[in-house]
C-alpha cells in the first residue's frame, strides 16, 4: 500500500504572516526623497555681469552685515537675531518638530506598561481577605511593510523643514535690519544735507535783503530768496519724522521698546566691501533655507506617500502580559502567583469603500504639490539673485554719474553766488543753481543708499544670514535606503 503524505495544516494567522514577509521580501514600498525631487536645469554661469569665484573664494556669507564695516549695524543684527519676535516663534516651531519626531521614533520600539491593585474582600459573619495584584504588560507592532519607519522619516524631514524655515526667518530679519539701518542713515544724512543747504540759502537771502537796501535789487528777488529758504526749510520735519519712524522700525526689530533703542545719531551711511565674489548659482541654492525646506517637504510628502501605501497591507502586533497575584503585600516579593500570556495578531483591510486608496491618491497629490513648490524656490532664488546683480549694476553706474553732477552743481552754486555779490548775474540764475546743488546732493545721497541697500538684497538672495544644515536628501538617505 503506498505510503500517503500528509499536508501540514496552517493556521490563519501564520498563513498571513507567511505571505506578509513573502510580499515585504519581494517588493520594497520605501523611497527615496532625492528621487521625489524634482531638479531644475541650473545655468553654468550668473546671467548678469558679477565676479565669479575663479579669480578669489566665494565670499563667506553667514555674517554678511560685518563687511559693512559699522558695528552698530552688526550689533543692531546680533540683537535682532536674539531677541525678534518672529525668529523666537521660529525657534518654538523646530523645537515643536524636534519633538514630535522623537515621537515617531518612539513608536517604532515596543511599550511597556505596569499595573497595580489591591482588593478588600468582606463576607457576611466572617474575616476578610485581601487580594494583591501587580502585573506588567508589554506590545510591539513589526514595521513589516515601512509605514512607521516612513512616518519617523517623515517627522525628521519635518524638522529639517523647520530648522530651514528658522534659517529663513533670520536672513529675513538681518537683511531688514540692514534695510532699515541704511535708511535711518540716508535720513539722516538727506537731512544735514537740506540743513547744510538751508543756511546757504540764508545766506544768500541775507545778501539779497542788503541789495535791496542798497538799491541794487529789487523786493521781488528778496521774496523770491525767502521762497527758496521756506521751501527748504520745509524738508527739515518730513526728514526728521522719516528719522523718526526708522528708528522705532528698528526698534521692532530688535525686540524693544523705541525707548529702549540705544544707537547714536549722526552715523555715517554703511557702505559694503566692494571684493564681492559670488559662488555658482548651484552654490548658492545648497545655501537659501527657503530652497532647503522646500526639498526636505519633498521628502517629508514622499514619505508620507509610503506610509499611506503601507496602510493597505497587513499590518501585525505582538502582546504579552506577566501578572503576580498574593494575599499579602509581601507575598508579592516572594514571588505570589504569576500568570503570563503571549499573544500574536494580524489584521488586514478587506473593504473600506476605497479609503486607504483614495488617502494614498491624496498623499501624491500632496508630493505632486511639494515637487511644484520646490522648482518654484529653486526659480524664485535664481530670479531673486539675478534682480539684485542687475540692480547693483545699474546703481553704481547711476551713482557715478550723481557724483560728477553734483560736483559740478557745487561750483555752478559757487560761481553763482560769488557773481550775483559782484552784480555780474541776475538773482533767478543764484536760485536755479541753489536748487539744483540741493538736488544733486540729496540725489547722491539717495544714490548711496540705493547702492548699500542693493549689497543687502544681494545678500539675502544668496541666502546670507544662517548657517546652513546638512541638506534633507543627504541626511535621510541612510535610513531611505
Amino acid at each position: 500500500m503506498p505510503a500517503t503524505r500528509t499536508t501540514p495544516r496552517w493556521s490563519a494567522p501564520a498563513t498571513a504572516l507567511a505571505a506578509a514577509l513573502t510580499l515585504a521580501g519581494c517588493a520594497s514600498l520605501r523611497v527615496q526623497p532625492t528621487d521625489a525631487a524634482a531638479g531644475v536645469a541650473l545655468p553654468a554661469a550668473w546671467n548678469a555681469a558679477a565676479p565669479q569665484p575663479e579669480a578669489a573664494p566665494a565670499t563667506p556669507l553667514a555674517a554678511w552685515w560685518q563687511r559693512f564695516g559699522d558695528p552698530a549695524l552688526s550689533r543692531l543684527v546680533e540683537q535682532a537675531l536674539a531677541a525678534n519676535t518672529s525668529v523666537a516663534s521660529a525657534q518654538a516651531a523646530l523645537r515643536q518638530a524636534r519633538a514630535l519626531a522623537q515621537v515617531q521614533q518612539a513608536r517604532l520600539g515596543p511599550s511597556v506598561g505596569s499595573s497595580a491593585s489591591v482588593q478588600r474582600s468582606q463576607s457576611d459573619g466572617g474575616g476578610g481577605s485581601n487580594l494583591f495584584r501587580a502585573g506588567f504588560d508589554a506590545s510591539w507592532e513589526p514595521d513589516i511593510f515601512g509605514g512607521q519607519h516612513a512616518a519617523r522619516d517623515a517627522s525628521e524631514l519635518d524638522t529639517q523643514a523647520s530648522a530651514a524655515s528658522l534659517g529663513d526667518v533670520q536672513v529675513s530679519v538681518a537683511a531688514e535690519v540692514a534695510q532699515g539701518y541704511i535708511a535711518l542713515r540716508s535720513a539722516e544724512r538727506r537731512l544735514a544735507i537740506a540743513r547744510e543747504n538751508l543756511a546757504s540759502q540764508q545766506e544768500t537771502l541775507q545778501i539779497t535783503q542788503w541789495r535791496v537796501q542798497a538799491g541794487l535789487a529789487t523786493s521781488l528777488e528778496a521774496e523770491q530768496a525767502r521762497t527758496a529758504v521756506e521751501q527748504t526749510r520745509a524738508q527739515v520735519p518730513a526728514l526728521q519724522t522719516t528719522i523718526a519712524q526708522s528708528r522705532h522700525a528698528l526698534a521692532l526689530l530688535t525686540g524693544r521698546t523705541a525707548a529702549g533703542l540705544s544707537l547714536p545719531e549722526g552715523g555715517a551711511l554703511p557702505q559694503p566691501a566692494e571684493d564681492l565674489a559670488l559662488a555658482f548659482p548651484a552654490d548658492t541654492l545648497r545655501q537659501r533655507p527657503d530652497v532647503r525646506a522646500a526639498e526636505a517637504r519633498v521628502g517629508a510628502a514622499a514619505q508620507r506617500l509610503v506610509q499611506a501605501e503601507a496602510a493597505r497591507y497587513p499590518s501585525f502586533n505582538l502582546s504579552g502580559t506577566l501578572g503576580l497575584s498574593a494575599l499579602t503585600l509581601s507575598g508579592l516579593g516572594a514571588g505570589g502567583a504569576a500568570a503570563a500570556s503571549l499573544l500574536g495578531g494580524v489584521s488586514l483591510p478587506l473593504f473600506d469603500g476605497g479609503a486607504l486608496r483614495a488617502q494614498a491618491s491624496a498623499q501624491q497629490a500632496a508630493l505632486d504639490q511639494a515637487r511644484a513648490a520646490h522648482r518654484g524656490a529653486v526659480l524664485a532664488a535664481l530670479k531673486d539673485v539675478e534682480d539684485a546683480l542687475v540692480a547693483l549694476q545699474g546703481d553704481r553706474e547711476r551713482l557715478a554719474r550723481l557724483r560728477d553732477a553734483a560736483e559740478a552743481a557745487d561750483n555752478a552754486a559757487l560761481l553763482a553766488r560769488q557773481r550775483y555779490a559782484s552784480g555780474l548775474v541776475d538773482f533767478q540764475t543764484v536760485l536755479t543753481t541753489q536748487r539744483t546743488q540741493l538736488s544733486a546732493q540729496d540725489s547722491v545721497a539717495a544714490g548711496n543708499a540705493d547702492v548699500a541697500s542693493d549689497h543687502v538684497r544681494l545678500f539675502k538672495a544668496l541666502g546670507g544670514g544662517w548657517t546652513p544644515l546638512p541638506s534633507a536628501s543627504s541626511a535621510s538617505d541612510d535610513k531611505t535606503s
